[in-house]
């Protein structure tokens, strides 16, 4: 059988609607995908997060190339987020690869981690205004010695954090990197967090493939559908008020990570 009489359209489906969300609202799609793969499908945390991080690495080689183009990337940063997060994740697939991913014990860690991420990411989208304000209140401006050192430290949380849940990359990356690069336009913080989760992504997705973890049909179909989706969105975000949008993924989060932990 061909590779296209194997996909499924249901995941196919999914991967559109999920394009969509993530075009519009510019958060990760392990926000939305993986707890949907888990929900819905019935698929195992570990192979919903592995699977999840490879549709992630390809989804945002484009938009990488994009932005590249563009010049709206700062690969200072973005190398800064590097030094903390590759080793990081290497680190947190080395842990994961001494446990049986695929048991029940993994199952319920891999759960609830990603349920607490998922409540994280929502009260982000919800004050992040508030934070950043505070933020700017008590620390102010940092000097480059202390911006370098704290941008790193982001780069491995975030490298534990998406090795384990896919969530992170998104909501949170973009979040803590306007904390730390106030000055930096919003264009370039973006880029910037879109091209570090390529090789984030990638080398925690391959780690999930050497641990068993990886279905390549199901990405595969997600993928027919998400490329597509994700165009649309970027089409209908400019006519979507923003506040409407991050109250509206808000929302659909916190339900998602309720329903995860309960």
């Amino acid at each position: 059988m061909d590779f296209i009489s194997q996909i499924n359209p249901l995941y196919s489906l999914s991967g559109l609607a999920v394009g969509v969300l993530v075009g519009m609202t510019g958060v990760g799609g392990g926000s939305l995908m993986t707890p949907l793969l888990i929900l819905l499908f019935g698929i195992h945390p570990a192979t919903a997060v592995g699977t999840d991080l490879l549709y992630a690495a390809a989804t945002k080689t484009g938009g990488t190339f994009f932005h590249g183009y563009a010049k709206t990337i700062d690969w200072r940063v973005v190398a800064r987020l590097a030094m903390g997060s590759v080793p990081a994740t290497a680190l947190t697939i080395l842990v994961l690869s001494h446990y049986d991913v695929k048991g029940s014990s993994a199952h319920n860690v891999i759960t609830v981690f990603l349920g607490c991420a998922l409540f994280l990411t929502a009260l982000v989208l919800i004050f992040h205004r508030k934070l950043l304000g505070l933020y700017a209140d008590r620390v102010g401006v940092l000097s480059e010695r202390r911006t370098k050192i704290l941008t790193i430290c982001v780069g491995v949380i975030l490298g534990v954090l998406v090795s384990v849940t896919s969530v992170g990359a998104g909501a949170l990356g973009v979040t803590a990197l306007i904390a730390l690069y106030p000055r930096l336009p919003i264009s370039r913080i973006v880029g910037s967090d879109i091209a570090h989760a390529v090789p984030l992504t990638l080398l925690a997705g391959l780690g999930h493939w050497l641990l068993g973890s990886v279905d390549w049909l199901l990405l595969g179909s997600l993928l027919v559908g998400s490329i597509p989706g994700i165009l649309i969105g970027s089409y209908i975000a400019g006519r979507v008020p923003d506040t409407i949008l991050r109250y509206i993924l808000a929302a659909t989060l916190l339900l998602v990570a309720t329903r995860l932990l309960i």
